[in-house]
């Protein structure tokens, strides 16, 4: 056990003040990593369930070996590592906004970065995933135009609530449409949210793609002696003729 409360990185970003920081949870005893963008919360390694479903529930919908995945995302690594734990995926990038946050996993500051960096199916994008999403070219600069049969994200607190207002056409219809281009055949894209299930953006989805569902992940929550919830959304990518199908939250 460390010391009740270090920061362990500070730093200026166009984004705003971003801190990584370790500090004794009381009502668990545990030491816990953090990370705030300003005065906001981004993630925490005491809830990880959810960002952990977020890459589970996009793999398991989708079929074969060979696998290339995008992640927008980095974080504290949690989908990253749930992403390469599946033996069918063969490569994967992890797009983050923050070559901060890139470099607290090159430098093992972060815990599962060590693991992440040495893996060779592992590539870390330092870029806007966002403006990628929208340009011509795809996620994956080095691979212009490449489609992927899983695309992950977990950036926004929800679609409703964006780290950034230039965000918000990605979720839109074209935003969405746009994405879906980027995905092979029976490809699947998730999206993680703080939010309770979103029945106009699903509706969004399912204008694009054609077998929507918004997964509620339940899991316990030590700080209020209770249970929280998170939303994941995931979306499958098919024929146009099977579009239009929105399955209720499970």
């Amino acid at each position: 056990m460390g010391a009740r409360f270090e920061e362990l990185d500070w730093k200026p970003t166009p984004m705003g003040e971003i801190s990584l920081r370790r500090r004794r949870e009381p009502v668990t005893g545990s030491d816990i990593l953090e990370v705030k963008l300003g005065e906001e919360f981004l993630m925490s390694s005491l809830f990880t369930v959810a960002e952990i479903e977020v890459a589970r529930l996009a793999l398991a919908g989708v079929s074969g070996a060979g696998l290339d995945v995008a992640v927008g995302g980095l974080g504290l690594g949690y989908t990253a590592k749930t992403v390469l734990d599946d033996e069918r995926v063969a490569s994967m990038i992890v797009i983050d906004a923050l070559g901060e946050v890139i470099g607290w996993h090159e430098s093992g500051l972060i815990p599962l970065g060590t693991e992440l960096s040495a893996d060779p199916r592992c590539r870390f994008v330092h870029g806007d995933f966002f403006a990628l999403a929208a340009s011509g070219d795809g996620l994956d600069p080095e691979r212009p135009g490449h489609r992927f049969d899983a695309i992950i994200v977990d950036i926004d607190h929800s679609p409703r609530h964006l780290l950034h207002p230039r965000h918000a056409a990605f979720y839109e219809p074209e935003g969405v449409a746009r994405l879906a281009r980027l995905l092979t055949p029976g490809g699947v894209f998730s999206l993680w949210s703080n939010d309770p299930p979103d029945a106009d953006y699903a509706a969004v989805l399912s204008g694009v793609f054609g077998e929507v569902r918004s997964h509620v992940v339940r899991f316990a929550n030590p700080l209020q002696g209770g249970e929280s919830a998170n939303t994941v959304y995931t979306a499958k990518s098919v024929q146009a003729s099977e579009r239009g199908t929105t399955s209720p939250a499970s």
